[in-house]
């Protein structure tokens, strides 16, 4: 390796939770129960304080594949206004990002069940490279050393959904800001953007006689230029309390599902994908731990 220029398109691809698509914002299973972090107009929807976290083992088998962890909490405010925050830690081989947003959202009521929410949210991003990870076939090269180099930046999100006690649709823009990341030095050429990122998603609950509901969601997430990727997911909930699913990612993977809700305070998540992309033929696939602490109680009728 002659300079770092060579290595640079490797680092963009290990920025990226998702390297084989080019997303540079960590990827969910279960987006559904961490639907805060990907839209942040959630925040006051629902009538709890949330405290959630996602655990992501990705492409098991796979060296230095990507790792995530995250950690969200939103809470009603009044009978219009929510607000929240989350942060997020993502290993992938010798990069490490951190970041971390607050939030305000303001619910705008159009009938007696259906609203109209809009959240703006600002915070940090840290992108890191760990020099001491990384082996050069030139051991003699002084143009990256053994040091942990990165950049802090500034992000903003804007956001809106609709949501209705039967369903939500909404829409996401994180990273508009743009910012470029200087991983080394500026005369080297080593520049790189946070790309702004679009994402949509939306759900259904259709209730199954007394006990049951079927949930269909989606989530569509894209960043030029590479294609967009859909997320596509069935639950079958037992009486909000127990459920069992499955999804599909485009071009990625399978996914089941399988979770738990006691008494509406302590909630627990499993996933598994199973890998169709090539990489199946490295790794056994990826795990997906959700916990999450909820309190609060469903509203008297105004």
């Amino acid at each position: 390796m002659k300079n770092l220029r060579f290595l640079l398109p490797i680092v963009a691809v290990l920025m990226a939770a998702d390297p084989l698509s080019a997303q540079q914002l960590p990827q969910l299973t279960q987006y559904m129960h961490n639907d805060y972090i990907f839209n942040q107009a959630v925040a006051g929807s629902r009538p709890f304080f949330e405290l959630r976290s996602a655990h992501r083992y990705q492409w098991v088998g796979v060296q230095d594949a990507p790792r995530t962890f995250m950690l969200s909490g939103t809470t009603p405010i009044g009978k219009s206004m929510g607000v929240g925050g989350y942060l997020f830690t993502d290993h992938v081989g010798p990069t490490r990002r951190t970041g971390f947003q607050l939030s305000y959202a303001y619910h705008l009521r159009l009938t007696d069940e259906l609203k109209l929410g809009f959240a703006l949210s600002g915070g940090l991003l840290q992108f890191l490279i760990d020099g001491s990870k990384i082996t050069f076939h030139d051991q003699g090269d002084p143009v990256l050393d053994d040091q942990l180099r990165g950049e802090l930046k500034p992000d903003a999100t804007f956001s809106f959904m609709l949501h209705h006690p039967r369903f939500w649709v909404g829409a996401a823009a994180p990273q508009i800001l743009g910012n470029e990341v200087v991983f080394l030095h500026e005369n080297t050429g080593t520049l790189s953007r946070m790309e702004r990122h679009y994402y949509a998603m939306g759900g259904y609950r259709l209730p199954v006689g007394d006990d049951f509901k079927l949930e269909p969601s989606f989530m569509v997430k894209y960043v030029a230029p590479v294609p967009m990727k859909v997320d596509i997911n069935l639950l079958m909930r037992y009486k909000d309390t127990v459920w069992i699913g499955g999804g599909y990612r485009t071009n990625d993977a399978w996914s089941a599902q399988i979770g738990y809700w006691h008494r509406q305070q302590f909630q627990f998540g499993y996933s598994y994908d199973v890998i169709t992309s090539n990489l199946r033929n490295y790794s056994t696939g990826t795990h997906e731990v959700m916990l999450a602490v909820t309190i609060g109680k469903t509203p008297k009728a105004e």
